[in-house]
């Protein structure tokens, strides 16, 4: 990994008393605004693309063969985003400036090669060198080698053993499906039938990847990393793999088939009205594959509807599509409102009650797979996509209940209600710790990423500080104050959670800028002073990271290397963050926010947003992260409202 990190001679800090200063800054909200407003779509809700990786555009492509639902054009314009994306080494990787990735170049060689193209091609010679430089498909993913397999490129024999008994386990079992997060369990379903039925499509000698192989495919097994002694905990998940492995070689006949109908069933029953699962990509694809493994027609109801969810991951870029991990328009809608609330937008403006209207509407009232663990606990919040009412989620309800508490909404009832059941909901949530996760409370088994499907290490939903500080800014915004039972624990959680250094680790966004910030944000608002000195080292650590030209930067690999906590070129999202941060943990007005707010004034582009290509945003640490398009909108433009909020507080006190 060679990043280079660009920045910009100093800037001179810019006087806030100046009154030429004050008039632009009302100049560049008011554009942010009003660029804002026309990408609000005429139902009410904001919605921009969401990018990942190649694998995205790797994997939609073979599901379509494997599917037999090939759309030519559709795959032309798949193709073309492939091969944008490659690298000069021949690789493909997670984020811009990232080393190449094995399991993801290796879906995209083949993809490539499904959509026609051939091994003598200059990009997939380039590509071939650099997969075999690094072991070929002998040392790629878990989940590559299931796509691989269903297409005939690799035995069945060499993926990862996932018996589909696993699904019959009691909730009180150490290991069930209910321990995993919301986001493994709906993969690991469509995995098991997979493995359970073993279907294979046959593509052509030319279309297959024999190349990739170091070793003929029939030597290739499936390897599980290393345990340092077959008495550590690795070593005897190892082991279970092993023991897991020459079971599904002659399962129990009547166990077998009990297990088959209850899979099945539990992807019928988590099928959402549009026909997709889970939200997400991997649910998408892997659960319609998997019942088409079991015997279901294309033209069968639930595959049609399947198929047809699967196209509304596709944004047409005109000549070339982007296939995205998920998409975010509840995200998008509660933090473009909320930018618009912040940056002094007038509450009742239609732009804004139309927003709440839309939110209200798809408030979700049904028991979802967190009431697993929170039996008794009402339903109530927002998923972050259009449809995925079995996982709502507490960062998007947590930042959707500001934005109605601040809301004018005509309908008092409808608003107090949504309000009312939200905050139930998402306080409800929280975990014994204190602290609050994504999906589920209490998804805390973090041993289970060692297991030996779990090569990205993330089949938990952790508690986070970025989660934790955001519900204390909801809590706040509804009515709470720090005395609350809630918040008190979640305040003690974050008090034990934040690191030495003052920061916090951020989970769903790069990273420690992102965890710092929205805990600062979170305890200033439930009424957490700024003079205790835990809040002062937190202030003290964003100043210390602010660059030479008064932006803020942090890289994905601050996740795997702490030499780069707080470190990267510059970026709008990650300066305004670090700007919110500021803002909440000290009253005054620091030369490093005056800084970073002429950092921003300085590179408003011409269509009113901030130019950002960076991956800023995270799905799983070290293995998957995302480039959100409205990030370097209304970040920027929350964080200049507050400051302007601050400049006339001080102007009038």
């Amino acid at each position: 990994m060679n990043e280079t990190i660009e920045i910009e001679n100093a800037a001179p800090p810019l006087e806030v008393s100046n009154g030429q200063t004050r008039l632009r800054l009302d100049q560049v909200i008011d554009r942010a605004q009003q660029a804002l407003l026309k990408l609000q779509k005429p139902q009410g809700y904001w919605h921009a693309p969401l990018e990942a990786n190649a694998e995205m555009n790797a994997e939609y492509i073979i599901f379509t063969h494997f599917m037999d639902c090939v759309d030519p054009q559709q795959e032309a314009k798949l193709k073309k985003l492939l091969l944008e994306l490659q690298q000069p080494d021949g690789s493909w990787n997670l984020f811009p400036g990232g080393d190449g990735y094995l399991s993801t170049s290796i879906e995209a060689y083949f993809a490539l090669k499904l959509a026609g193209m051939r091994a003598g091609d200059e990009e997939m010679t380039q590509g071939r060198r650099w997969i075999l430089s690094q072991g070929g498909v002998a040392k790629c993913g878990s989940l590559a080698r299931f796509y691989l397999a269903a297409m005939g490129q690799l035995p069945w024999e060499a993926t990862t053993a996932l018996p589909v008994e696993i699904c019959l386990l009691p909730n009180w079992s150490p290991i069930n499906v209910y321990e995993l997060s919301s986001w493994a369990r709906g993969t690991l379903f469509g995995l098991m039938l997979l493995q359970a039925a073993r279907p294979v499509v046959k593509v052509s000698y030319e279309a297959g990847v024999l190349e990739l192989y170091i070793e003929p495919p029939h030597f290739t097994r499936f390897r599980p990393p290393a345990a340092k002694s077959r008495f550590s905990l690795r070593g005897m998940l190892n082991l279970t793999d092993s023991l897991l492995r020459a079971y599904s070689r002659h399962p129990l006949p009547g166990l077998r088939a009990r297990a088959l109908k209850a899979a099945e069933d539990w992807i019928l029953e988590h099928q959402e009205a549009n026909g997709s699962w889970g939200g997400i990509e991997p649910c998408y694809l892997l659960s319609a594959m998997a019942l088409k493994g079991l015997g279901y027609r294309s033209d069968h109801p639930v595959l049609k509807k399947a198929i047809a969810a699967s196209r509304e991951l596709m944004w047409d870029m005109g000549d070339k599509i982007l296939y995205m991990p998920c998409v975010s328009p509840n995200w998008d809608t509660g933090l473009a409102a909320k930018a618009l609330l912040e940056s002094g937008m007038n509450p009742a403006d239609p732009a804004l009650t139309n927003a709440a209207r839309w939110l209200i509407d798809h408030q979700i009232f049904k028991r979802g797979d967190w009431s697993v663990k929170r039996p008794k606990l009402e339903p109530g919040g927002w998923a972050f996509e259009f449809y995925n009412d079995g996982y709502p989620d507490v960062d998007d309800s947590a930042v959707i209940l500001c934005v109605l508490a601040a809301t004018r909404y005509a309908d008092a009832a409808a608003k107090e209600k949504a309000i009312r059941l939200g905050s139930n909901w998402v306080m409800g949530m929280q975990s014994r710790s204190g602290g609050f996760a994504a999906f589920d409370a209490d998804n805390d088994s973090t041993w289970l990423n060692h297991l030996p499907f779990a090569d990205v290490e993330a089949v938990t939903d952790p508690d986070c500080p970025d989660l934790t500080g955001r519900v204390l800014e909801m809590m706040a915004a509804v009515g709470y104050r720090a005395e609350h039972p809630v918040a008190r624990r979640a305040i003690e959680w974050l008090k034990k959670e934040q690191g030495a250094d003052g920061a916090w680790w951020g989970r769903w966004g790069v990273n420690y800028i992102y965890g710092t910030f929205s805990a600062l944000a979170g305890l200033r608002a439930i009424g957490v002073s700024p003079s205790e000195p835990w809040i002062r080292r937190a202030v003290q650590w964003l100043k210390d990271h602010q660059n030479p030209d008064g932006g803020w930067g942090e890289s994905p690999l601050s996740d795997k290397d702490p030499a780069w906590r707080g470190r990267g070129s510059s970026t709008a999202s990650q300066t305004a963050w670090a700007l919110i941060g500021l803002l909440a943990g000290e009253d005054a007005i620091s030369d490093h926010v005056s800084r970073g707010v002429d950092w921003l004034l300085e590179r408003q582009n011409e269509d009113g947003s901030w130019d950002e290509t960076e991956f800023t945003g995270t799905g799983f640490p070290n293995h998957f992260y995302l480039r959100y398009y409205m990030y370097p909108h209304y970040f920027p433009l929350m964080a200049l409202g507050r400051f302007r909020a601050r400049m006339r507080e001080q102007s009038a006190g």
